[in-house]
């Protein structure tokens, strides 16, 4: 069902929305086309209207309240002033000069999320569902054009993450591998809804990789796809960063390597065929999803030039990776708190501690399965070489015990863990550079012990991010020095992005239940 509100007063921006591969490509500056704002995946805006110096005066210009949201996770997409933001099984365009509502799309399905936004492409819309369709709607009207089927929702499966759109394709993933339900990364035609590949994450008898699982433990091996990842348009690949396998904490039923689980892969984007993998987290016990957002940076690293793919892990290292070959270049701890390995192999291949792993009666594993960071967006400066995200240092319990799986999208996990009462969990802003992995700066969030918010930098020299108390704030991106802050009195679990109208910037965040959009005070 979709409602049209105040069409007729947006018709000329919405008429005009039309967002064409090669804006997708080198996205205006005025507005933020995709989830991570460029294929790259840096979450850097050259815009820098608000900067260091006027960041003080940044207050709220319009709020809207989403009738039935809790938690919104959608990145606010801006194209010509018209704003998109979801929540699952709804989206919403706005009008960004005042927040008025253009229309409204509602699907009558399951309800279960999150949903963590749209992608945008010709006068189209894409999102993900919870019963595992990929929608295209009118960007015009809210209007459903088509609907294709990722996968049986009563098996389970649902689509929380926003999709990417390429040169005509749609590229979208999966979950949930807890259940025990086997990943992929699927591509549509962008016009029809036509799916034109499909590549799987766990691969099956005869297939390079099936035998990293013991038996016929790959037919319920997980491996989903369920954060958005990055694409090189020069290399035409797509990279993505793949999940735990299942069961989660029991590995004894599901011995070896386990591929392509806990693996960053480089995909042709024309026929989704595997180039290459590096697995960060060879048979993970621990739940240490590796579909962390990779960043793409040319820079110079070890005196030559190099196509590098940076990632911060939930397994508490940071990597840097050569983006053509796969090769590992570099990794080093970005937490404090680790004890499952010592360190990398000259490969990236982890050296593991013994006896630190989930047992029968909980063992002491850090990071928690939380992870040092989670899906929470990174961000990277040229201006400042530093690669920007929230870490979270803490400690689990992590127990293991026999688990049977069955159908239907019930859990199969063989249990799970609790926070450490020892070593409670506390979030950080943190900068590394970008080639050695050091540590630059650091902010703690006072108080935040729950993950969730990503962070955005801008040529202001500003990075922002929200936390779980419901706090904006602006940091100095040189320093980490807060300069502002504002709460919106709902916990954030969204990153923010930023976009020009009527010439001027603001700055938008979903938080809670609501969409609030900043802007600098203008004196009257």
């Amino acid at each position: 069902m979709t409602k049209t509100l105040a069409l007729i007063l947006a018709a000329a921006s919405v008429g005009g929305a039309q967002v064409t591969y090669e804006q997708l490509l080198n996205p205006p500056p005025k507005d933020w086309l995709h989830y991570s704002g460029t294929y790259d995946s840096k979450r850097h805006s050259p815009l820098k209207q608000v900067h260091t110096g006027n960041v003080k005066h940044l207050v709220p210009k319009w709020m809207h309240h989403i009738r039935g949201a809790t938690r919104l996770e959608s990145v606010p997409i801006v194209v010509d002033g018209v704003m998109y933001v979801s929540q699952p099984n709804e989206v919403y365009a706005y009008d960004a000069r005042t927040g008025r509502v253009i229309w409204e799309y509602h699907r009558q399905s399951i309800r279960r999320g999150p949903n963590r936004g749209v992608a945008v492409y010709g006068n189209k819309v894409y999102m993900g569902t919870p019963d595992a369709m990929l929608i295209a709607l009118d960007a015009r009207s809210g209007n459903l054009v088509w609907e294709a089927k990722l996968a049986e929702a009563e098996d389970g499966y649902w689509s929380p993450l926003a999709p990417l759109a390429i040169n005509g394709k749609v590229i979208i993933g999966i979950a949930p591998g807890d259940h025990g339900l086997n990943g992929f990364l699927d591509a549509y035609d962008a016009e029809t809804g036509e799916r034109l590949w499909r590549w799987k994450a766990i691969p099956e008898p005869g297939e390079p990789g099936n035998e990293t699982w013991a038996g016929d433990s790959w037919k319920t091996a997980g491996g989903d796809t369920w954060l958005t990842g990055s694409y090189d348009p020069e290399l035409n690949l797509l990279y993505w960063g793949i999940g735990n396998p299942a069961p989660d904490f029991d590995g004894d039923v599901r011995k070896g390597d386990n591929l392509y689980t806990e693996c960053m892969v480089a995909l042709d984007a024309d026929t989704g065929k595997l180039k290459w993998y590096f697995q960060f987290t060879p048979h993970d016990l621990h739940d240490w999803d590796a579909v962390e957002i990779p960043i793409l940076v040319d820079a110079p690293f070890n005196g030559k030039m190099r196509k590098l793919l940076v990632q911060a892990n939930r397994n508490g290292f940071y990597y840097v990776l050569d983006r053509v070959t796969g090769e590992f270049l570099h990794g080093t701890p970005f937490i404090n708190k680790l004890n499952w390995a010592t360190g990398l192999t000259e490969t990236g291949r982890p050296i593991r501690v013994p006896g630190v792993e989930p047992t029968l009666t909980g063992n002491k594993v850090c990071p928690a399965t939380a992870g040092a960071t989670n899906w929470m967006s990174p961000a990277y400066s040229h201006e400042t070489n530093l690669f920007y995200f929230v870490a979270q240092e803490g400690c689990g319990i992590s127990y293991k015990a026999r688990d049977t799986w069955k159908p239907g999208g019930v859990p199969f996990m063989a249990t799970g863990y609790i926070e450490s009462p020892a070593d409670p969990w506390q979030m950080y802003v943190r900068a590394l550079d970008l080639q050695t992995g050091k540590l630059v700066w650091e902010y703690e969030q006072i108080g935040s012990r729950r993950y969730g918010a990503g962070v955005l930098s801008t040529a202001g020299g500003l990075v922002f991010v929200g936390d779980d108390q419901g706090f904006l704030t602006a940091l100095d991106a040189k320093t980490g020095k807060p300069l502002w802050y504002f709460n919106t009195g709902q916990q954030i679990t969204a990153s923010a992005s930023t976009f020009l109208v009527d010439g001027k910037q603001h700055i938008a965040i979903t938080a809670g239940s609501n969409v609030v959009v900043f802007g600098l005070h203008e004196a009257q």
